[in-house]
């Protein structure tokens, strides 16, 4: 009877610290708090460009070169061919520093786009799948993006 007990007792606390255990629960202020797990931007390599900033599911992320520090030159039918990169929170790979991305709003929409080094990123519709770059050099505007861009 006494080994039944046990058994039960054991069972109940590794089932309270299994359950415990798989929340992010922090406590700021008295107050409890769930974190919220960050997406991470990946870094790729293509033999054709190198390597090359994507984001979490590895879609390819591009700048224009038409565009200016903080404010976004594209709109109307080139937004819709390049949608520009919202996400609100990631972290980023080895040889990138967070404090290079930041955010503009952009004036037609009031949409929060995601910059690196303060110039907007974008997608190409054109790219389905992990890995694709077929936005690059296209007009001989657009470019992937990589920690060596220099604007």
């Amino acid at each position: 009877m006494k080994k039944l007990v046990l058994t039960l007792v054991m069972f109940s606390i590794i089932l309270v610290l299994v359950a415990c255990g798989n929340s992010e629960v922090e406590k700021t202020d008295g107050k409890q708090t769930e974190q919220v797990q960050a997406d991470s931007l990946k870094s790729l390599e293509n033999e054709g460009v190198g390597k090359y900033l994507a984001d979490s599911k590895g879609m390819t992320l591009y700048y224009f070169t038409k565009d200016e520090s903080g404010k976004s030159n594209c709109s109307g039918e080139c937004l819709g061919n390049w949608p520009a990169f919202t996400e609100e929170s990631f972290t980023v790979p080895e040889g990138y520093n967070q404090k290079d991305f930041g955010v503009i709003t952009r004036e037609e929409n009031g949409i929060k786009q995601r910059t690196y080094k303060g110039y907007p990123l974008y997608y190409f519709v054109k790219d389905q799948k992990e890995g694709d770059i077929n936005g690059q050099g296209v007009k001989d505007v657009w470019f992937v993006v990589n920690n060596e861009t220099e604007f």
